[in-house]
């Protein structure tokens, strides 16, 4: 069985609701579930949670899939309290042993000491910016994408932990030009797409966007 462990980062506060990410979250719940050969568990930032049983499910999980929004340029500070809380539990655990460097030279290898060598992530974001932000010249991001730009520093941590990444997905203007239909068959395709070079996955039924169809 391959084992999926989906982190909603979408979090509750201010004018946020988290729909769209708990959105997002229980269609990559109902993907995983509709094939055989799947395992999924769940988290909510927003629910409690205990740190020993997150650290766990990171052990357990071949695949672990992240869904957050992005404020103020970074993830929201209840995602981010997750992740210091879980990760410090995890040290010497199964996330992390130390940061890879030896005292006899410690210049090098930082960041090798990693304990989840093997698993893989992926990560999708929800931005009220628009895409051509990042991508035309002389707009706000300078040319810089999601993933080498805001995100560099969450990747960076993930390969501290040993992980290696799927390609992202990140979803733009969702607050003024939200259109949750057509993203949501965009993610779906992007989930066959990744995994299907992963592991055997089966393609669903056109048709209705609830039962997770995908229509071109």
């Amino acid at each position: 069985m391959t084992k999926i462990f989906i982190i909603n980062g979408g979090q509750k506060f201010g004018h946020s609701g988290g729909r769209f990410n708990e959105t997002i979250a229980n269609v990559t719940e109902k993907f995983f579930l509709q094939q055989e050969g799947f395992e999924v568990k769940t988290t909510n930032i927003n629910h409690d949670y205990d740190q020993k049983e997150e650290v766990e499910k990171y052990k357990w999980a071949d695949f672990v899939i992240y869904h957050t929004p992005v404020w103020w340029f970074q993830v929201p500070h209840g995602f981010k309290k997750y992740i210091d809380v879980v990760f410090t539990e995890g040290h010497n655990n199964g996330i992390y042993h130390s940061d890879g460097r030896s005292s006899s030279n410690p210049a090098i290898n930082y960041g090798t000491g990693g304990m989840l060598k093997g698993k893989k992530y992926m990560v999708t974001t929800s931005w009220n910016a628009p895409k051509e932000a990042f991508t035309l010249p002389g707009e706000f991001f300078q040319e810089t994408s999601v993933d080498n730009g805001p995100l560099f520093g969450f990747h960076r941590m993930n390969a501290f932990t040993g992980m290696t990444p799927l390609e992202s997905l990140h979803f733009h203007d969702v607050e003024k030009n939200a259109d949750i239909e057509r993203d949501i068959k965009l993610y779906i395709r992007h989930l066959e797409k990744e995994f299907s070079r992963q592991v055997n996955i089966t393609v669903p039924v056109c048709g209705n966007v609830n039962k997770l169809a995908v229509c071109s």
